[in-house]
Formats: structure tokens, C-alpha cells, sequence
């Protein structure tokens, strides 16, 4: 995806983009990695208001040939892909560029997870969706700050919920297996199955 013609610019997108003006194009590129077309799409959007010169890829393999052709500065990048984890991404892009700052986003609260992809060179954990402010801020946080408490964190039944649907999937959603690992009762775990999430 191309940056935004630099003419077509709204003032008020203008001042979104105050945190990066000044900044070489080389230093402002950010690839966005994520299998979910119309989030991907939006999320590059509001990046590009913000000043970010962007890219995006909806797959492990198309990410990492994108860190690597063209590595760039900033990186936002989805756990789980349709063809494998995004922290093959993660990876790679330490790899070209050491000093990237890169973000994971996942839709299992997980903390084990969480230290997984800042062991691979993450700066920061978001959980899905994420918002373009809170993106932002994670991406353009002074090295070392305490990230800022999210605005709208998930409710401990959303955590709960996630965390059942991981385990599920990690045993091959098999029902049997999942209930003994969480030491629950087979019924039990198939009416949490069966209900949608909770809204957050």
C-alpha cells in the first residue's frame, strides 16, 4: 500500500501525525501483517493519518519477504496467520533490522504467549482488536516506559473465554482432552463451547 499523496492530507490528519513529523519516509515505513483483510485494511488507513508510510501482508510467507526486501521501522504483526505464526515475522525482521520497533497483536490474552513474542524481539503485546491510538502509542513508546493501562481491557470472562478457546484449539478441539487439562467437566466445557464470546 502506498503513502497518501501528501496534497490530499486533511489538517486534521496532519496533526495526527505530529509524532512523526520531521522524521525521513525510511524511518516513518511500517508493515502491518495480518490474515483479516478488512482489519488490516482499516488499521493501515489509520496509520497512514498518522504519518506511518505503509505496507501490508496477510501471510507468514508474504510478511517475511516483505521485512526482508524492504525491512522496515515499524511493524505490527498478527500471532496467529493462516499459515503458521507471526512470530516467524517477528524473527525475520529482528534479523534485517535490529532496531525495528515491532507490536503483536492476538486475540488470546495469553501470557505465555506474551513473553514468546517479546522473547522474539517484540516491544509490545496488544490483544485483538486493537485500536490505532493504542497501536500508536505502543509503537512510539519510549524504550523502557510502562505501557500506559489499556482504555478498554477485556473483562475477566472475555480473558476466561479466550484462554478456554486456546486450550481447545491446542488439543486439537477435542472436547475430552481440553476438559482434563482445564479440569473441568466434559458438559460444562461443551456449553462454553457452544456460547458466543463475551462482548469484551
Amino acid at each position: 500500500m502506498n503513502a497518501i499523496d501528501p496534497s490530499l492530507r486533511h489538517p486534521a490528519a496532519e496533526a495526527e501525525a505530529a509524532p512523526l513529523k520531521g522524521l525521513p519516509e525510511s524511518e516513518r515505513t511500517l508493515l502491518v501483517v495480518d490474515d483479516d483483510a478488512p482489519l488490516c485494511q482499516r488499521l493501515a488507513r489509520a496509520m497512514e493519518r498518522r504519518g506511518f508510510v505503509v505496507a501490508t501482508a496477510d501471510c507468514v510467507a508474504a510478511g517475511v519477504a516483505a521485512a526482508t526486501a524492504h525491512p522496515p521501522a515499524f511493524a505490527v504483526v498478527d500471532l496467529r496467520l493462516g499459515d503458521g505464526s507471526g512470530l516467524d515475522v517477528v524473527t525475520a525482521l529482528r534479523n534485517v533490522r535490529p532496531g525495528s520497533r515491532i507490536v503483536v497483536l492476538t486475540g488470546y490474552g495469553n501470557i505465555a504467549t506474551a513473553v514468546a513474542a517479546v522473547k522474539a524481539g517484540a516491544l509490545d503485546y496488544l490483544p485483538k482488536p486493537a485500536d490505532a491510538d493504542a497501536v500508536e502509542r505502543a509503537l512510539l513508546a519510549k524504550e523502557g516506559a510502562t505501557p500506559e493501562p489499556p482504555e478498554d481491557p477485556m473483562s475477566a470472562d472475555r480473558v476466561r473465554w479466550e484462554h478456554i478457546q486456546r486450550v481447545f484449539e491446542l488439543c486439537d478441539r477435542n472436547v475430552s482432552e481440553t476438559a482434563r487439562r482445564l479440569k473441568m467437566h466434559r458438559r460444562t466445557l461443551q456449553r462454553i463451547l457452544s456460547k458466543h464470546a463475551p462482548r469484551n
